[in-house]
């Protein structure tokens, strides 16, 4: 079990007239030197010790636990290097944002971005609720069309 989860494997094509041990070996060479400016390009969630070690400076900002996941979403859309740490210290505990310094204005506009998302949601109406409401007002119309047969129903008096 543990030597599966461990092993992974690539598919890997190669358009090629005679597969050579040399060629295969130039298809991989490839393969990892993509892989490797895919991951200088990456922007994101980093550790802290890195994020000091970029010699640009950072500033901080405070996040709660129930919006740290959305915060992550808008700050990776904007291309923004953050790294998150807990303090413990606080109950609640609060989650303080690192970023750089040179990306104020970025993260000026993410977390802009993030707050209008979070009002959005808060402002809706949950689905049970409206299904609810929508019983209440089922059952109170049936309750006078139930009436109404029943006076119908009665016929006059005599």
């Amino acid at each position: 079990m543990q030597e599966e989860v461990t092993q992974k494997s690539i598919a890997l094509v190669i358009r090629t007239s005679k597969l050579t041990a040399d060629v295969l070996k130039k298809a991989m060479i490839a393969y990892l030197n993509h892989l490797k400016n895919k991951r200088a390009n990456w922007h994101g969630k980093i550790s802290v010790k890195k994020l000091m070690g970029k010699d640009q400076g950072a500033n901080t900002m405070e996040i709660t636990e129930n919006n740290i996941k959305s915060f992550e979403r808008v700050a990776k859309k904007y291309n923004v290097d953050f790294a998150v740490k807990k303090d413990k210290t606080v109950d609640p505990p609060k989650y303080v944002v690192f970023f750089k310094g040179r990306d104020a204005d970025v993260i000026a506009m993410a977390f802009k971005e993030f707050v209008h998302g979070n009002e959005k949601k808060q402002n809706r109406e949950s689905v049970r609720n409206r299904l609810n409401r929508y019983k209440e007002l089922w059952t109170q119309m049936m309750n006078k069309e139930r009436a109404r047969e029943k006076t119908k129903n009665r016929g006059p008096s005599l």
